[in-house]
């Protein structure tokens, strides 16, 4: 702590000498010596980030407003989101039985040693360019985020009584506060850091965020004083709690926040996000952390756990100020760090991933390191993006909660950040593998139009087969992965006998390689002999485990190679495979679900080809009895709220658009594939269009999907007759159900369309549903 001077103390105001009254350990102990320096600013001059406001419409799917902003914000790593005004969600935190009555940890950062320090072995010859400082340091005690038991052999961690040398820099364990009392010392700090002897007494002046920015900077490139501040980072749920109520009114003035996916409680499982797959409450990724900070109080240079998307709400309080770097320039970024921080990263190589060293963007951009910025207000939302480094501060007193989430085109950023771990030897946070099976599951059963039989919510929002298919993002991730797998297990060679992995392998524990910290849950290598009893490690370092040879060593295989081939051609819609991995799918299950299925629900329809020549009249009768299940969904489009936009019986999206096998309308003995849409077609309301995929100038439009199939139909029955006039045994088709041939009957696609109206705007067919529901009911 700083020491206090005598002219100090009788200089202090009323204010000051309040928080020097208690003891050593008090918060209140603590004196703002120092103070401000304009004429030092070093503000860095670079470009900002992006700022999105989604209108209520675009407001109420999450993740479909990340993925339509994307392509405009991922080159920049940052962006900043502003909700509708008519989105304000009260924070919990304000209760006074938790503002005033529950204490939250603090750490104590030193500010100007964030990028000027030596290292802790100080060396005879120092770095050029930056001077460096040496005063306080302590052991890190930053702890990872909770994990499964683990059954791997791993260090154990440092003792209490680790010697000076093995010591790390980080920031000490501060005085607990409550949110009152952090919010009475901020406001000391920040009101005598900025004190201006000029300034009028009934006047208060309070800083800009550009001259806390340029002052921020200065205290970091060119440090003069000592500057201590408080953070309550990593705040675990447990602590405090959420600043999100559940079931409190949202935009839509209805109650019905719990269901919201801009509840951060909420994000990180929502259909469609890949967290969903993973089972444990994984505290700071799966369950948001929140944030107290002070002026100052840091969040330093970092990428987040498995390069996942992260989103950060500003509860209340003064803005944070956000620097990104997108991850087309990450390695950039991290090789200019080394270049300006060379004994830094002598001494701890994983610098990066302890969170406690900055560097300045000014010097990033010098080293042609892209860097934006952006200012965070209360109310708003700030998205980072895969490997995009982010730092930043806090210019008061405020508090934010975040927690990460993992949209399906994740699946190559976390690939790549579990190899880039393996090779660093950096633990995992998550088994990538097992969340990318439990994704390939969930497409299995999509495909198989399974979601009703499983009664789960998951298809609601969120089509899985708009990822599969020959060049489906999961398809590719998938195949990509059998890959990497067949060639690891090609180079070992023949001296490894290949097992069936035991489904209990990595059940109850979490397995790891003991060598590198690779997951193990698709594969594992082992020996029989005791000198490795216990302890498996990944197909990379199999050869590294021991030098035993013959039978002893082992390789352990969730899936054969054959098995991961198979399922690329599943997810590619291969019928055969689609049956054999839906079996899979259902063995995956627990015994619990599996009781839950109802009888009969399983049959997939899939022994009926839809290819090939039809010689009778019953064979195509037959054929019309599962057109139902073919009805493929290509896009589900979004809402139009008006009279024409729906009836009684379907939603008609606009964009809608599904694929679907019919009789040819040229060659009524061939099946083709047909492509319904809806379009916009103004005062008319939606255009229903249908159109033969293999000739496209064979297309049908109407105002209803019914007279659009009707037209198709009319144009085989006409091809049929001429058939029959050949002497050919077939018949003319009486009837067809437009709605059904546009996927409207199928039971996938009308919980889908229902889910983009979450609020019942369409009132004739809500209305409608309600009635229906309610004679089912009585009856």
């Amino acid at each position: 702590m700083e020491s206090v001077n005598v002219a100090a103390l009788e200089s202090q105001t009323k204010e000051d000498k309040e928080f020097n009254v208690e003891s050593p350990s008090s918060p209140r102990h603590r004196k703002v010596l120092a103070r401000w320096d304009p004429t030092q600013a070093q503000r860095p001059n670079i470009d900002e980030a992006p700022i999105f406001r989604p209108t209520l419409e675009e407001f109420e799917d999450v993740l479909a407003y990340i993925a339509s902003i994307s392509p405009l914000a991922e080159p920049y790593g940052i962006c900043r989101i502003i909700p509708p005004l008519t989105w304000s969600p009260p924070c919990r935190l304000k209760e006074k039985s938790i503002w005033e009555g529950t204490k939250f940890p603090s750490r104590i950062q030193c500010i100007d040693m964030l990028q000027n320090r030596e290292p802790m072995k100080k060396k005879k010859k120092k770095s050029k360019g930056i001077k460096r400082k040496r005063r306080r340091y302590s052991r890190i005690f930053f702890s990872r985020r909770p994990r499964k038991p683990t059954a791997s052999v791993s260090k154990p961690d440092s003792s209490p009584e680790t010697t000076e040398e093995e010591k790390k820099f980080g920031f000490e364990s501060g005085p607990e506060f409550t949110l009152k009392e952090f919010e009475k010392y901020a406001r000391y700090f920040k009101d005598s850091y900025f004190e201006r002897k000029d300034n009028v007494r009934d006047a208060k002046w309070v800083p800009s965020i550009e001259e806390i920015e340029g002052e921020y900077w200065r205290i970091v490139e060119n440090p003069a004083d000592d500057i201590d501040v408080y953070y309550g980072a990593d705040l675990e749920n447990r602590v405090l709690g959420s600043g999100f109520y559940n079931g409190v009114e949202t935009f839509s003035g209805k109650r019905d926040m719990e269901a919201i996916g801009w509840n951060l409680n909420n994000l990180p499982r929502l259909p469609g996000s890949l967290l969903s797959f993973e089972d444990e409450d994984i505290s700071g990724i799966l369950v948001p952390w929140l944030y107290i900070g002070m002026c100052f109080s840091t969040f330093c240079w970092h990428v987040e756990d498995h390069h996942l998307y992260s989103m950060n709400y500003h509860h209340f309080g003064e803005p944070k100020v956000w620097y990104g770097v997108p991850e087309s320039h990450a390695t950039s970024l991290e090789k200019a760090m080394r270049k300006h921080l060379p004994d830094l990263f002598d001494e701890t190589p994983d610098l990066l991933h302890e969170l406690v060293t900055q560097l300045s963007p000014s010097i990033l951009k010098d080293e042609g390191v892209s860097v934006y910025r952006l200012v965070q207000h209360q109310g708003e939302f700030v998205l980072t993006f895969p490997r995009a480094y982010h730092s930043g501060f806090n210019s008061g007193f405020n508090c934010a909660e975040a927690v990460n989430v993992a949209p399906v085109d994740w699946l190559v950023h976390g690939q790549n950040a579990v190899e880039i771990y393996s090779q660093e030897k950096h633990k995992t946070s998550l088994s990538h593998d097992k969340i990318l099976l439990g994704a390939a599951y969930e497409a299995v059963k999509s495909l198989c139009e399974l979601s009703s039989a499983y009664g789960e919510e998951s298809t609601k929002k969120f089509s899985w087969r708009s990822f599969c298919g020959k060049d489906g993002t999961l398809t590719k991730a998938i195949e990509a992965r059998l890959r990497m797998e067949e060639g690891r297990i090609k180079d070992l060679g023949n001296g490894f006998r290949l097992l069936k992995m035991e489904k209990e392998f990595d059940l109850n524990c979490v397995r790891e390689c003991t060598l590198c910290f690779y997951d193990l849950h698709l594969s594992a290598s082992g020996c029989n002999n005791k000198c490795s009893s216990g302890k498996y490690v990944c197909v990379k370092h199999a050869n590294d485990l021991c030098s035993c040879e013959g039978n002893d060593r082992f390789i352990l295989l969730r899936y054969t190679i054959d098995e991961l081939r198979s399922l690329v051609r599943a997810l590619e819609g291969e019928s055969d495979d689609l049956k054999t991995w839906a079996s899979k799918v259902v063995d995956a299950y627990s015994e619990t679900q599996k009781g839950e299925l109802k009888e009969g629900g399983f049959d997939l329809n899939l022994d009926f080809q839809l290819d090939g020549k039809f010689n009778t009249s019953s064979e195509i009768h037959d054929a019309m009895m599962n057109f139902a299940a073919y009805v493929e969904p290509i896009n589900l489009g979004f809402l139009v709220f008006g009279k024409l936009w729906c009836n009684k019986h379907a939603i008609f999206p606009k964009g809608f658009k599904s694929r679907v096998k019919f009789y040819n309308v040229k060659d009524p003995m061939k099946m083709s594939y047909y492509i319904s849409e809806i379009v916009d077609a103004g005062l008319m309301g939606p255009l229903f269009r249908v159109t033969l995929e293999e000739s496209q100038d064979e297309s049908f439009s109407s105002v209803s999907a019914q007279e659009c199939w009707e037209m198709v139909l009319q144009r085989l029955n006409k091809e049929i007759e001429k058939c029959i006039g050949q002497g050919q045994n077939v018949h003319t088709l009486a009837s067809i159900d437009g709605l059904q041939m546009f996927g409207f009957r199928s039971a996938f696609i009308v919980e889908s369309t229902e889910a983009l109206d979450p609020n019942h705007r369409l009132v004739e067919y809500w209305n409608h549903k309600n009635e229906t529901d309610s004679v089912e009911m009585k009856d």
